[in-house]
């Protein structure tokens, strides 16, 4: 489920409001309760009723594509081509983690789906056709104000042409703390910070939990996307942006705005 407006993103858009809000640790405004999610259980229903077992007794983890039980159910997780978009696939725990305010992402070992879904983005490329660049992909969490179902869900898939070029533009502004000023994507405040590696070997739950005061009090509040970078001298790396709900103002912190379920950037469309 995603909001978005079709607003320019560049680096132009930068919003110079330093110190304000979450990064500041200053009081953030009271959110609403999040609403509730009508048949929120749809994708719990097909990982623990269908996928899982059907890993289990055959093998084949029909109607999902994968299903990584290596280390038990309790750390699984479950690759599912979304009904939306041709090329977008979700990954799932295969227990009942509900979202990104689920306490159990910020215990001790708590496994990294990011990481999981971020090799996925193999499945994108298959559909597609060719092995896309990283900084045309990105896997993003919705917050519980963005979002229909009650199952983390992580999607992966294209980032829009606008979010590509912004996040190349922007990329010198990026450091490895989160940015106090917020930067504009598809009409939205991110902050923003660099993560470096070829995989996310940190888990961008625990980044936002340790690094943005009162995050770790307030995750309900947030959505993340994490997308892939190419940083001066080839060095892969992230771009990990994470976005405040504001209902009142039409924010949902819906951070697969940024995401294209065509993929035109791999069309040339």
């Amino acid at each position: 489920m995603t909001r978005s407006f079709a607003v320019p993103a560049s680096a132009a858009a930068v919003l110079l409001a330093l110190f304000t809000g979450a990064c500041t640790g200053a009081a953030n405004p009271g959110l609403p309760a999040p609403p509730p999610h009508r048949d929120g259980q749809v994708l719990w229903h097909i990982v623990h009723d269908q996928c899982v077992p059907d890993q289990q007794q055959s093998g084949r983890p029909a109607p999902c594509i994968e299903v990584a039980l290596g280390q038990g159910v309790e750390r699984g997780y479950a690759v599912l081509k979304d009904k939306d978009g041709a090329e977008q696939y979700l990954v799932m725990p295969t227990i009942d983690v509900t979202g990104i305010e689920d306490a159990r992402l910020l215990a001790p070992g708590a496994p990294n789906y990011f990481a999981d879904a971020w090799r996925a983005q193999t499945y994108v490329d298959a559909r597609i056709g060719k092995t896309m660049p990283r900084q045309d992909m990105a896997v993003s969490v919705n917050s519980p104000y963005g979002r229909s179902q009650d199952l983390l869900h992580l999607h992966v898939d294209c980032l829009t042409p606008r979010s590509v070029a912004a996040l190349t533009a922007d990329l010198p502004r990026i450091g490895r703390r989160w940015s106090s000023a917020r930067f504009i994507f598809e009409g939205h405040p991110y902050h923003a910070i660099r993560l470096d590696g070829d995989t996310p070997t940190a888990d961008p739950f625990r980044v936002l939990a340790d690094g943005m005061p009162g995050a770790a009090k307030d995750m309900a509040a947030w959505t993340l996307v994490l997308a892939g970078a190419t940083f001066p001298g080839g060095k892969p790396g992230f771009v990990l942006l994470a976005g405040r709900a504001d209902p009142a103002h039409g924010d949902f912190a819906s951070g697969e705005e940024l995401q294209d379920h065509d993929c035109a950037i791999a069309h040339g469309s």
